[in-house]
């Protein structure tokens, strides 16, 4: 069935029945069609007739990470964690994906082993911590070798004060 006509279906079994649980297939499907608002917008109405939704929960943490809204995404995305008592994939994954765009390597990276952990023969995983890592590693070598330049810089500096202050002595006793 095309993307269009599964969500006129859903819309009209949503609307016949507000409390159905097919507004959890709508905002997905709403979500893979890139229709990211409405996506939005139906998790939300969902969620609050039935909050304890955690799939629903993670579909709109996705919308929202497409949408840039990175915080809010990390919100939904850390209390689906929280409710998860076995681990969820799909919201350690999503989580370690709003980690990563935002700028917080360290924390995705924690984050795609615990993924990597509840799926340990995905490829991707594994490529994604070996990137990370690698980054990170290269990071560190960069940061090492700019303090260890800085370390030089101010060594010269100081030895070239006391040459200067060795020359001062040198004259006054002249």
């Amino acid at each position: 069935m095309p993307a269009e006509s599964r969500i006129d279906e859903l819309k009209r079994r949503v609307h016949a029945d507000p409390a159905s649980i097919a507004f959890a297939q709508l905002a997905e499907e709403y979500r893979r069609a890139g229709q990211l608002t409405e996506a939005v917008e139906t998790c939300r109405a969902g969620l609050a007739l039935r909050p304890e939704f955690l799939s629903v929960r993670v579909t709109l943490a996705r919308a929202l990470l497409a949408l840039g809204e990175l915080d809010q995404a990390s919100t939904e995305l850390t209390d689906v964690i929280a409710a998860s008592p076995v681990g969820n994939l799909a919201a350690t994954r999503a989580l370690a994906d709003t980690r990563r765009r935002q700028g917080r390597l360290d924390e995705a990276l924690d984050q795609y082993r615990v993924a990597l952990g509840l799926a340990p023969n995905d490829p991707d995983l594994e490529r994604t911590v070996a990137d990370i890592t690698d980054t990170l590693a290269a990071a560190a070598t960069r940061a090492a070798e700019s303090r260890r330049a800085r370390a030089a810089a101010v060594v010269a500096a100081l030895e070239r004060w006391l040459e200067g202050l060795r020359a001062a002595r040198t004259n006054r006793l002249s």
